[in-house]
């Protein structure tokens, strides 16, 4: 399968959709606290999705070839789960660390994000982190350019995140997306510097590191969806829809309730 490139209208259709899925996890922000459960969550925003932007839960009832239909409107993965949890009816604690994970279709085109969140007081490990892995994306991010290519996203994804003592997930990476929910190219974090394929504008995908604090490895629960660390440490995630511009990236998941940028990010959009 070839590599979408997207132009005028659909790259604007894309930042219709990108906005309105960030501008979910801005609705969600407030309610993340101990004592929710994340059946909660997620009907605020399919509700949310549905009545207020006019949008599609892309999650809900997607199902890949091998995989039962989703059964909920957003991904919300607790702890120990990497990616994927589904959302259920135990109330968050104070300490927990939680990854929520929306995609939206609006007229056709998908946008895609997840935050982390810490509930309450978490420790330091927990807070260290959702940080870490948070810098991790967007260095991936400012690599983005023309003439870039794959290998040199994931090498630097890697690199930061090794480097900080933490273990980056091989299994699950980031995809191209559009009308489609996966599209090529598949987007690893992990990687050789100068290898896979070479950045041209038009191309959007999501960068979406998952980074572990144990050991890299992982574990499918009975459910059929939800992803665990074998070793039940901590896992954080962090995601966005970037478009590769003419001379550079424009993240098109960002909406006022956005967290601050990393001090090394000098813009959104280059």
């Amino acid at each position: 399968m070839s590599i979408t490139i997207k132009t005028g209208a659909e790259v604007d259709a894309m930042r219709l959709a990108g906005r309105l899925a960030s501008e979910v996890l801005d609705y969600l922000t407030p309610h993340v606290k101990p004592g929710v459960t994340t059946e909660a969550l997620d009907k605020l925003a399919h509700d949310y999705i549905t009545q207020v932007q006019g949008a599609v839960p892309a999650p809900l009832n997607y199902a890949p070839p091998g995989y039962t239909p989703y059964p909920k409107s957003i991904c919300t993965s607790i702890n120990h789960q990497i990616c994927h949890g589904i959302p259920n009816d135990r109330p968050l604690k104070s300490g927990d660390i939680v990854n929520i994970d929306v995609t939206v279709i609006k007229d056709g085109w998908h946008g895609d994000t997840s935050r982390m969140f810490v509930v309450g007081e978490g420790s330091i490990l927990a807070k260290r982190l959702c940080q870490v892995t948070y810098e991790a994306m967007w260095r991936g991010i400012v690599k983005v350019k023309p003439g870039t290519r794959l290998g040199d996203i994931g090498n630097t994804i890697q690199t930061f995140a090794e480097n900080a003592g933490f273990s980056v997930v091989h299994e699950f990476c980031g995809h191209g997306i559009g009308q489609r929910f996966h599209e090529e190219p598949q987007v690893l974090h992990y990687g050789r510097a100068g290898t896979l394929e070479e950045l041209k504008p038009g191309m959007i995908f999501t960068i979406e590191p998952m980074i572990n604090a144990g050991k890299r490895h992982i574990r499918e629960m009975p459910d059929g969806w939800t992803i665990v660390t074998k070793d039940r440490s901590l896992s954080a995630q962090w995601e966005h829809t970037v478009l590769v511009t003419e001379t550079g990236y424009e993240v098109l998941t960002l909406s006022e309730g956005y967290p601050p940028l990393p001090d090394f990010v000098t813009a959104t959009a280059t």
